[in-house]
């Protein structure tokens, strides 16, 4: 078996980078849980909220990717790196079903992921230097604001709108899975300035890309 060198992984990284910035060019591994659900008869203003709530959970599955990918290539313990690769797969697959439905609402994604994308790759990558503990802990801290998150939206949906709620429900679940992933093996708790400045980061994200 191959022996991957720290630039063999750098191209794969630049690889994974364009697949996951290019529209329309992640496919999911699992079926979207909304393929036999029916189309809501939305209002004009419902559909254009829904479209920002899912420009800004696109964005937010743009990070995850960028968050796992500097994670992995920086990660010393080769379990805590497949398990990083594990997730950041989960959540290619939130990636394109975020796509999917935007697609469905005539909408587009947020102008400003290869700015996001940079920041949480750097974010990922000095995570992992820092250590394996401190590394996890991002990840554990990152999926409990994002669970946060997507209740939220899910609070905020028009009832009627199935196949948008199946979606964020499931992608609720999986990211519940990788906090408690990343607690049991060993998440280190981030000091709260570090928390304090992940929230302002999120909301400076989510304020933005509603409308970009």
């Amino acid at each position: 078996m191959r022996r991957y060198t720290f630039f063999d992984r750098l191209i794969g990284e630049a690889d994974k980078v364009l697949r996951t910035l290019a529209h329309d060019a992640v496919s999911a591994s699992r079926a979207s849980p909304a393929e036999h659900l029916p189309e809501a008869g939305l209002s004009a203003e419902e559909q254009r909220q829904i479209s920002g709530f899912m420009r800004i959970n696109h964005t937010g599955e743009v990070c995850a990717q960028a968050l796992y990918h500097g994670q992995a290539l920086t990660a010393r313990l080769p379990t805590v790196r497949q398990e990083m690769e594990h997730a950041a797969q989960e959540e290619v697959d939130h990636l394109a079903w975020c796509q999917q439905r935007l697609n469905e609402l005539g909408a587009s994604p947020s102008v400003l992921n290869p700015v996001f994308y940079a920041a949480s790759f750097s974010i990922g990558a000095l995570a992992g230097l820092a250590g394996d503990k401190w590394s996890l802990g991002f990840v554990a801290e990152t999926e409990r604001q994002v669970c946060e998150h997507l209740q939220g939206h899910l609070t905020r949906l028009p009832l009627n709108d199935l196949r948008t709620r199946a979606v964020l429900a499931q992608m609720h679940e999986d990211e519940a899975a990788h906090r408690d992933m990343a607690l049991k093996a060993g998440a280190a708790t981030l000091p709260e300035p570090i928390q304090k400045a992940m929230q302002a980061m999120s909301t400076v994200m989510t304020g933005t890309t509603y409308y970009v």
